[in-house]
């Protein structure tokens, strides 16, 4: 899905007012996303994101209740134009600096601290990291190496092997699920969670999993990870089981960027770095954000 089709999508919605502003492409990735006067439209790649636009509006709706400062549905509606679910958000205001680690460990521990939904409610799933590979690499298609996509197949199966035999520090429960500075948002009233697809219930490590990888392989500073650790309470390095998630995070990550591929010759480079750095062992090669 490119600009153009998200666009034709959301015109088809029609779920903005009719006076509305002109949309503003904030990101395009899993989601387009739209930002137009105070309401924010995401417009899914493919129906297989139905089930979980419908998830993401439902965690929003638990959080507000829970008083976890997060963003907020502006409907509770689901539609499906064209094979692509669209659901609308209440925009949030202008950020009043960039969130930082310890933004996000303020925000996950409300998280860890949470009761799972009750039964009645909704179900969260368990964190399928690991789930979206093949899906992502059916998208890359022949843009990428058929040798690389068999390679990251198989790191797949090994770490999931691997992940299902983890014994967890932590009482598992809610979960992010995707826990980054750039899924926070400070405001004016302070840090709030978006982002709330990934939501699940499983190993609390795999929230924290995430800044261990980022220290190793995206460049955060180690100074920067220690604030991250500091705010939070512990170390997820100390757990005997960080490798495996951390191993099977780089396996996700790698495949993701694959997606884009055939769209864009920087995204190709990004997975070939990548995936060449897994091949090698090299923990040293560092890794872009895309």
């Amino acid at each position: 899905m490119d600009e153009a089709r998200a666009r034709h999508v959301l015109a088809a919605a029609r779920v903005l007012p009719e006076r509305a502003g002109p949309a503003r492409l904030l990101a395009l990735g899993e989601n387009a996303v739209f930002a137009c006067d105070d309401l924010v439209v995401k417009v899914g790649r493919d129906a297989e994101l139905l089930d979980r636009a419908r998830r993401e509006l439902a965690v929003a709706t638990w959080l507000a209740e829970a008083d976890v400062p997060a963003v907020r549905a502006a409907s509770g509606e689901v539609r499906l134009v064209e094979g692509h679910p669209v659901t609308v958000w209440h925009r949030l205001p202008d950020p009043v600096r960039p969130a930082g680690p310890r933004d996000l460990a303020a925000l996950l521990r409300a998280v860890h601290r949470l009761p799972l939904p009750a039964a009645a409610s909704f179900a969260l799933p368990p964190r399928e990291l690991l789930g979206g590979v093949e899906r992502w690499l059916r998208l890359a298609g022949d843009a990428i190496d058929p040798g690389d996509a068999a390679y990251l197949r198989e790191r797949r199966d090994g770490f999931t092997a691997a992940a299902a035999a983890l014994t967890p520090q932590l009482p598992p429960g809610p979960i992010h699920g995707d826990a980054l500075p750039r899924n926070v948002h400070v405001g004016p009233e302070g840090p709030v969670l978006v982002d709330l697809e990934t939501f699940a219930a499983d190993f609390r490590e795999h929230d924290l999993v995430v800044m261990a990888l980022s220290r190793d392989r995206y460049g955060l500073p180690p100074e920067a990870y220690d604030s991250f650790t500091s705010a939070y309470g512990w170390d997820v390095r100390e757990w005997e089981g960080c490798d495996v998630l951390r191993g099977a995070r780089e396996t996700a990550s790698c495949a993701w960027v694959a997606q884009h591929a055939p769209a864009n010759p920087k995204a190709r480079a990004e997975f070939e770095r990548r995936v060449a750095s897994l091949r090698d062992g090299d923990e040293s090669v560092r890794w872009y954000p895309f």
